[in-house]
């Protein structure tokens, strides 16, 4: 099983960016696809979650910017990133959680996907 997360980079601050995640190996209907991030120097913090049946779940400091959506037929999860700030810039992760939390929590995720680096120049 592979999550592979596609689509970071580098914007200016007030620019758009979508990051793409692929899962491969098995089908994830039954899981939790999530977004984490870490910013240098701090902790991993989740930042948006979908279900299979579609509700969602995204962290208050991303609401109104950030929506989380996901293709079932084609294993794959996605973050469109609005209005980002520097404070977003951070290495951030796919996750797949098989349910453990609502939203899902780091120490829950089943599988992780390497990270792809966000950088949000001001």
């Amino acid at each position: 099983v592979q999550l592979q997360a596609f689509r970071g980079g580098l914007v200016q601050a007030g620019g758009s960016l979508r990051l793409s995640c692929l899962a491969h190996g098995r089908t994830f209907s039954s899981y939790a696809l999530a977004w984490f991030r870490q910013a240098p120097g701090k902790e991993r913090e989740f930042v948006a979650a979908i279900r299979w049946s579609g509700t969602r779940y995204l962290v208050g400091s991303v609401e109104g910017r950030f929506t989380i959506s996901r293709d079932n037929a084609k294993n794959t999860v996605y973050l469109q990133m609005n209005s980002l700030k520097p404070e977003d810039t951070a290495v951030y992760y796919c996750a797949a959680d098989p349910g453990s939390s609502w939203p899902p929590r780091d120490y829950g995720v089943e599988y992780w996907g390497k990270g792809t680096q966000v950088t949000v120049s001001s």
